[in-house]
């Protein structure tokens, strides 16, 4: 793709899209700027893919075709009031924060910007991301198109409607977190049931990552699947049984609920 791309910030999450956009070979390292308040942990990171480095943000939005603003949300105010004059009804503005709505972007950049509301999540830095997008009225079918090319460079992009936005970093941008939470609660037992722990890290995570393939390539419903491992009378039906019981996915559902939550009263502050 003949696109420059332009970062503002340089933390985890955006080092995540970066390293997944030059590792697929969609866009070289060439065609990619990024700037960052911590300049030790730019150099870092831009020598090892061997990205340009801004010297300020404003390089940064003149440099990119597409500028992605990667800080945290309350800095937004800062940000969009110090490039809002660099950019053109040409660039497209991608966010990538939390609570951070399109309607916030455009009264901060106008209304006549190319304006897009990205949640991703850091599984980019293996490929494997999911990322929800959504659009303003601004951007055309063919920019649509080349934006979620971007988005899948490095995992599965699915566009859907704004309204939703606040839905996904519980199920999908901070669930990871869960996720971790659950492998290391499976090596545990596997420690406490003779697993070395090494061994008991490769095992929990390799079926975590083959279970979640199998709903994926399957299309089969994960209860479906779950119904296929429990033999009758047979050990994972007594472990079912024993999460059942300790509210498990009671507890995960209600710890989406609370992500949902903070990320609703995000959005609302910032309308």
């Amino acid at each position: 793709m003949n696109k420059r791309i332009g970062f503002i910030g340089c933390g985890n999450m955006a080092q995540a899209i970066i390293s997944g956009i030059i590792t697929s070979k969609l866009i070289s390292a060439e065609n990619v700027m990024a700037s960052n308040r911590r300049r030790g942990k730019l150099d870092d990171f831009a020598q090892k893919f061997n990205i340009n480095k801004g010297d300020n943000n404003i390089d940064v939005v003149k440099f990119g075709d597409i500028v992605f603003l990667a800080v945290k949300p309350d800095k937004f105010n800062e940000i969009t009031e110090e490039i809002k004059g660099s950019i053109d009804e040409k660039k497209i503005v991608v966010s990538i924060a939390a609570g951070i709505t399109i309607d916030y972007l455009e009264k901060k950049l106008g209304k006549n910007k190319k304006i897009v509301r990205i949640m991703p999540n850091t599984p980019a830095v293996v490929m494997e991301a999911m990322t929800a997008v959504s659009f303003n009225s601004n951007l055309d079918s063919k920019e649509k198109e080349e934006v979620v090319e971007i988005l899948q460079s490095f995992g599965r992009a699915e566009v859907i409607e704004e309204k939703l936005m606040d839905a996904v970093p519980g199920i999908s941008g901070s669930s990871p977190a869960y996720v971790y939470m659950f492998i290391e609660a499976l090596a545990d037992g596997g420690v406490l049931t003779g697993m070395p722990r090494d061994k008991a890290y490769k095992f929990a995570a390799q079926a975590v990552l083959g279970a979640a393939k199998m709903v994926l390539e399957t299309g089969k419903h994960p209860g479906e699947l779950k119904d296929a491992v429990c033999s009758p009378a047979g050990t994972t039906i007594e472990s079912v049984y024993s999460l059942e019981k300790n509210n498990f996915r009671g507890a995960v559902i209600e710890a989406v609920e609370k992500c949902y939550e903070k990320t609703a009263a995000m959005s609302k502050s910032n309308k």
